[in-house]
């Protein structure tokens, strides 16, 4: 049913090609189904016998099936049996024809063998004799000297014990046909069965640094040491225990390669992080470059899924290693697998954990004198009066003194005289958030199941509270999920997954960029209350307390159907069918909010965008449909033991629908009843509907001479629906090489560099992700009752002539190589990885040709840019352990940097793309200096005329003329003719680190994470960075504005509020003028950082001490998350939210340092 609208996409000639190909698969699929069934039917037993003897039965089946028996007593081969069977299994079939006599057999060796069964006395005389006999045994390592701390557990079940510093363990309550599990960190774990032995010696081979892992990949999974592309691995228990809102937090700095950056909403509850990998890949005009996220093969979102869930992530960076999904993965891939049921004992899992937040990296308000003196400074340097008057400033000075109480007088109008006529000395920050906010998480598993049946169950609730004391926001999560895997045979496996999300997100409609705008602008001499009692009018906190609410509640629904048939061991036939549904309900309400006169009148106050005195509502409903389908097929195939080889073909498709509904309308008969029903007047609605598809045909052929030499080639074919019909099939291939050179005869260095593989990789991909669903469809805009004229006594309906469009309108194409090396070295204790790799975009969406004015319309975009990201990335770990301790280090550097090679550009207009330009290059002046006298600064005037302003003084800055031609400007501000400017620095993050620290004794466990950048610039701007700026509403006030230039006659100095400060770091500061703050060499910042992202502790109780309450396993732990920052830049902002969008850098919410205590406890 997923073809059909796809089809209808596509055109003719494709929907055709599409029809046959889908029968050829079809017809391959069913006869591959039957040639599996009569497989199977080859290998079951047919019978049909009335009172034969069992012993001739036996070898009736024996014929059948290939297997001998034996029977413990003459009688039993002569007992009479009666059955019909056809089509079972051998199991089936001895079950049966015993079934009411006695009698009960097992199969070993490939003998089946049948004795009378024991009585229950019997039975429960063996089990207990059984489970009373304890094992006892060592573990050591492949030199022979022991091993402690390694883990030894009963498989199937959770009884389990760890060796002791000289490698000894005991283990209680072992059946003797037990199997045990002894595993180790760097070593292969192995199992071994007990057999009735009691005492045990057991010798374990170093592992070769993972490189036996097995890592999930594009449409299967590979053995690490036989990969040839760049995939790296995050494994559940490195996503432990942090106090995170979702996964995307818990993996910044994880992954080499994988950017994670904080979008402008900073801190708030509903934010989540922008992701790339290996840095932006398109200049994102009429296209975006983003990263595919697969969750159990299905597309999905990377916040949206319960960390606790998550079995282990695989990140895909080249073109070689992702280019087996095509055009929906050119910057790469993110797969996530989550956890599956595993046979044996039911297995309960519960993690909670309590947190604490509080913000971190708010300004220091001015005290309301020093504030006040300060703007009556930058007034003064404007050649203004001053701004607070001397009977305010005494005011302001009696009640920091306690000598009076009141915060304000009225004015000529009624009115109070807030601002520059109130004297109150309020901490806005410590006033509008609070010190700390709780929240709390609870997620439950379980677990289990026999060996037809598997199952995994989670639910996950997450309640968080926001930091806003005065109108809570408010974040929830629910999930759930559910996977059941079904093995119907030794050759079908049947698996169904279903997830569900809930994300409740609330706050006050008043919280918009607006409100934090207006945070940054509020003056400590405005109190929060008036002397009435009333909220004063600037505080915002009435518009927080009554203005209304916004609400948004997302639900996705994931289900997923999958088939495996494996009709021989070296052969599996995949099918997924998957579905995904996402509404998205939003709800706004835009109430009356009132202040109060002197004389206790209210009057009506502005709410968000919202005019005094308005109300409105506002509903918005958007539903997103996504189905795929993936059937795919590989075979293994080894060849005299030296050449293995893996075939993969199949199919995807892709199709999603969207279809959104706003509505809103104004004038609400009352505020208690917020809905469209009870508004009154200026109806408004919108609507959007759009969808698109994909489809494509892919394969992958994996080559591999004794593990030495590795080859692998992807190909795929891809056909989407947003392009053209006769442009939108293209061809993207891809071919990756390795070398293990340590498995080669002549590498004399075993002992200390076990492993030591060189890759290589090339790939081509195509990039669909067009900005605009339809580039190639150019629609009419319509209004209604919008026209300038009326028709029967109304406005008319208007329609609008398009622009033009592009008929050529194709993919853009990525192309990437890859260089990688692996070591692994030091008896495994030390790991290297390493990479190198350049991605080449070509055909980028960009401007057409400028055409004349008379053309009366848009020039459409078209393909004829191109770009590339190079970098490395660097990876080395160190795992080892003394005696009973443990301990690893990980660190982490990578970088990348874009460049646009080719853009139309003609004039070298700098405010635009221009062929050489690097990603976010900052243009700037230099600056020489600070004047410290109008001596000096007269002597610079009269050789360099700074042209974009006058009145130049002391404490001003004085700025250099490059170009020596007698004046200091931008000259066309073009590549050509830049005047004075120059590259003075650039905003792309550059040299991202991180440094993992784990251990681990006698149970107790501690990790520490660091995580930062090495190289980043930024250009301050705005009143966070200059207090006084873009006149006196738009500045600030801050301890950190105050390093500024003051001489002999600044007002500060004279009236004793600051000392004398030549040597200044900020400038003279005024409101009416910018002139010193034009982007330049002297206060572009180091914003790069270092910071302490998590540090925990945690306990687990042995299992001595938790048998006797019935838990397997208990950890408790404590965490915390953002403990520290390092960084150089100016401390009012935040590192990780400067340059993010915004009004103005710094005016976000704040991002917060979580504290949380948590517990994990089995059953």
């Amino acid at each position: 049913m997923f073809f059909k609208p796809i089809v209808r996409w596509l055109d003719s000639r494709f929907a055709f090609r599409l029809f046959i190909t889908m029968k050829l698969i079809a017809l391959l699929l069913i006869t591959t189904i039957f040639q599996v069934i009569a497989s199977v039917k080859a290998q079951t037993i047919q019978l049909n016998v009335k009172g034969e003897s069992l012993k001739n039965v036996m070898r009736t089946i024996q014929k059948q099936k290939g297997v001998s028996f034996l029977f413990k007593g003459d009688a039993i081969a002569n007992m009479p049996i009666t059955a019909t069977i056809h089509d079972s299994s051998l199991p089936e079939t001895m079950n049966t024809i015993l079934q009411g006599k006695n009698l009960v057999w097992e199969l070993m060796d490939n003998t089946v063998v049948i004795h009378v069964a024991p009585t229950k006395e019997q039975t429960i005389l063996r089990e207990n004799l059984s489970n009373q006999k304890t094992t006892t045994g060592q573990v050591k390592d492949e030199d022979g000297k022991p091993l402690p701390g390694a883990t030894i557990i009963i498989k199937g079940t959770t009884n389990s014990t760890s060796t002791d510093g000289s490698g000894n363990f005991q283990l209680s309550n072992v059946p003797t046909d037990a199997t045990l599990i002894i595993s180790s960190v760097g070593y292969v774990t192995k199992e071994i069965q007990v057999s009735g032995k009691t005492n045990l010696l057991v010798q374990l081979a170093s592992s070769n640094y993972g490189m036996d892992e097995v890592i999930v990949v594009g449409y299967g999974k590979q053995k690490k040491a036989n990969l040839t592309g760049a995939v790296s691995t995050v494994s559940s228990k490195e996503l432990e225990s942090r106090p995170v809102q979702n996964v995307g937090q818990a993996l910044q700095g994880l992954v080499p390669g994988l950017n994670l950056q904080t979008s402008g909403l900073g801190g708030e509850l509903n934010q989540n992080l922008s992701v790339n990998i290996r840095g932006g890949g398109t200049i994102g005009v009429g296209s975006s470059a983003s990263t595919l996220v697969l969750i159990d093969g299905m597309e999905g979102d990377l916040n949206a899924i319960n960390p606790n869930d998550i079995e282990s992530i695989s990140v895909l960076k080249d073109a070689a290693s992702s280019a087996i999904y095509g055009s929906r993965a050119p910057f790469g891939v993110i797969l996530i697998t989550t956890k599956s049921g595993k046979s044996g004992k039911a297995v309960v899992n519960y993690n909670n954990n309590i947190r604490l937040s509080k913000p971190m990296g708010l300004p220091t308000m001015l005290d309301s004198k020093t504030f006040a003196y300060y703007y009556n400074e930058a007034a003064a340097n404007d050649g203004e009066g001053a701004k607070f008057s001397q009977d305010v400033l005494d005011r302001i000075d009696a009640y920091q003194k306690g000598t009076i109480n009141t915060v304000s007088v009225p004015n000529a109008s009624g009115d109070w005289g807030y601002y520059t006529g109130s004297n109150a000395n309020t901490n806005w920050f410590d006033e509008f958030y609070r010190k700390f906010s709780t929240s709390h998480e609870h997620s439950l598993s379980i677990n289990g199941g026999s060996e037809k049946i598997k199952y995994f169950t989670s639910g996950n609730y997450m309640d968080q509270s926001g930091l806003n004391r005065y109108s809570d926001d408010k974040f929830k999560r629910y999930t759930f999920a559910n996977k059941l895997n079904f093995i119907v045979n030794d050759h079908v496996e049947l698996t169904t997954n279903t997830r569900f999300v809930r994300e409740d997100y609330g706050k006050a409609a008043h919280m918009n960029d607006l409100y934090y705008h207006n945070i940054a602008r509020r003056w400590p001499t405005v109190p929060v209350k008036d002397d009435n009692g009333y909220y004063s009018e600037p505080s915002e906190i009435s518009q927080l307390l009554n203005g209304g609410r916004s609400n948004e509640v997302k639900d996705l629904l994931y289900q997923q159907v999958q088939l495996l048939i494996k009709p021989t061991k070296d052969w599996n036939i995949n099918a997924n069918v998957n579905y995904r549904i996402r509404n998205t309900n939003s709800h706004s309400e835009l109430l009356k909010a009132y202040a109060y006169k002197a004389d206790g009148e209210p009057f009506p106050l502005a709410v968000g965008y919202n005019s005094a005195g308005n109300t409105a509502v506002t509903e918005v409903g958007v539903k997103e449909e996504y189905f795929s389908t993936n059937i795919f097929t590989d075979y293994s195939l080894t060849i005299a033991d030296d050449h293995q080889f893996k075939f993969l073909v199949g199919f995807n498709s892709e199709l999603e629908k969207n279809r959104s509904l706003r509505g809103s309308m104004t004038d609400l008969i009352s505020d208690d009843i917020p809905t469209l029903n009870t508004a009154t007047k200026n109806p408004l609605t919108s609507g959007a509907y759009q969808h698109w598809a994909t489809a494509g045909f892919f394969g992958r052929i994996n080559y591999s001479y004794r593990d030495r030499y590795l080859v692998e080639v992807n190909g795929r074919y891809d056909g989407s629906s947003r392009f053209p019909t006769e442009l939108r099939w293209n061809l993207f291939p891809s071919v990756s090489m390795g070398w293990n050179v340590a498995n080669e005869s002549f590498w004399k260095w075993k002992d200390q560099i076990s492993a030591f593989k060189l890759r290589g990789s090339y790939g081509e991909l195509g990039n669909q992700y067009t900005n605009n669903w339809y580039p190639f469809y150019e629609l009419m805009p319509v209004s209604t009752n919008n026209g300038s004229w009326l028709l029967n006594g109304q406005k008319t309906n208007t329609a609008n002539s398009p622009g033009l469009i592009s008929s050529n309108l194709t993919w853009e194409r990525v192309s990437s190589w890859n260089v990688g090396l692996d070591v692994q070295a030091l008896r495994n204790r030390l790991g290297i990885t390493l990479e190198v790799f350049k991605r080449n975009t070509f055909n980028m969406i960009g401007p057409a040709p400028t055409l004349p004015a008379i053309l009366g319309t848009a020039v459409p975009r078209v393909n004829n840019s191109e770009m590339y990201s190079k970098g490395f990335e660097i990876e080395l770990s160190w795992k080892d352990r003394i005696g009973e301790f443990d301990y690893s280090v990980r660190g982490v550097l990578s970088d990348d940097h874009q460049v646009v090679t080719k853009y139309p550009n003609e004039y070298g207009d700098l405010a635009q793309w221009y062929s050489g330009r690097a990603s976010n290059q900052i243009w700037g002046y230099t600056t020489l200096g600070i004047a410290q006298s109008q001596g000096e600064m007269d002597a610079h005037l009269a050789h360099t005329k700074q042209t974009f302003a006058s009145q130049w003084q002391a404490g001003d800055i004085m700025y250099a003329d490059l170009n020596g031609d007698g004046k200091v400007d931008n000259g066309a501000n073009t590549l050509q003719d830049h005047g004075d400017l120059s590259i003075i620095g650039n905003s792309s993050p550059r040299y991202r680190f991180s440094l993992d620290l784990s251990m681990a004794y006698k149970g107790f466990d501690a990790r520490v994470f660091l995580q930062g950048i090495g190289k980043r610039d930024y250009m301050p701007n705005g009143a966070y960075f200059w207090g006084a700026t873009g006149g006196m509403w738009q500045s600030a006030g801050f301890e950190e504005n105050m390093d500024f230039y003051r001489d002999e006659n600044s007002t500060m100095v004279q009236n004793g509020i600051l000392d004398l400060n030549k040597g200044a770091y900020l400038p003279r500061p005024y409101f009416n003028t910018t002139k010193n703050q034009n982007i330049q060499t002297r206060y572009i910042q180091n914003a790069a950082y270092m910071r302490l992202k998590n540090a925990q502790i945690g306990y687990t109780f042995s299992q001595e001490a938790l048998k006797k309450i019935g838990v397997s396993k208990l950890r408790v732990y404590l965490s915390g998350e953002n403990l520290l920052t390092f960084s150089k830049m100016s401390k009012v902002f935040d590192p990780e939210t400067v340059g993010l969008g915004g009004w103005n850098d710094g005016k976000t919410y704040p991002f917060s340092t979580v504290y949380s205590f948590g517990l994990n406890v089995n059953f």
